[in-house]
């Protein structure tokens, strides 16, 4: 399952990566391996929202429910996350990145994880 991964570089900058969360089959289609988590967050925000440049408060799944947002990274790219699509933000140091609500209002999850998770393991 693909997944897009923000997190901190050398630079203190925050960059994508793609990231393939592997399935395999299990009784009714597929699934992961268990990912620890200690709960799940429920956020709605408007549309024509902006969060100006912020760290990621803990490394955390974020999916986007309904609704459509642009994340910016520091080093300048940008990628539009819609029903279903999966981001990790781990950019908790550093300049962080910019969140603009596109449509909306934007629902998401978004489910903390434990820091010794090493995102690597799925990197594509």
């Amino acid at each position: 399952m693909r997944c897009s991964w923000i997190y901190t570089g050398e630079d203190g900058r925050s960059h994508f990566a793609d990231l393939d969360i592997p399935l395999s089959p299990r009784g009714y289609g597929e699934q992961s391996e268990e990912v620890p988590s200690s709960g799940v967050i429920f956020r709605v925000t408007p549309v024509g929202g902006l969060y100006d440049f912020h760290s990621a408060p803990h490394r955390q799944f974020v999916v986007t429910l309904s609704g459509l947002a642009e994340i910016e990274c520091g080093d300048g790219t940008k990628r539009r996350f819609g029903p279903g699509d999966i981001m990790l933000a781990d950019d908790t140091t550093g300049q962080g990145h910019i969140t603009r609500e596109i449509e909306g209002p934007r629902r998401s999850l978004f489910i903390p994880l434990p820091t010794d998770l090493d995102p690597n393991q799925w990197r594509v």
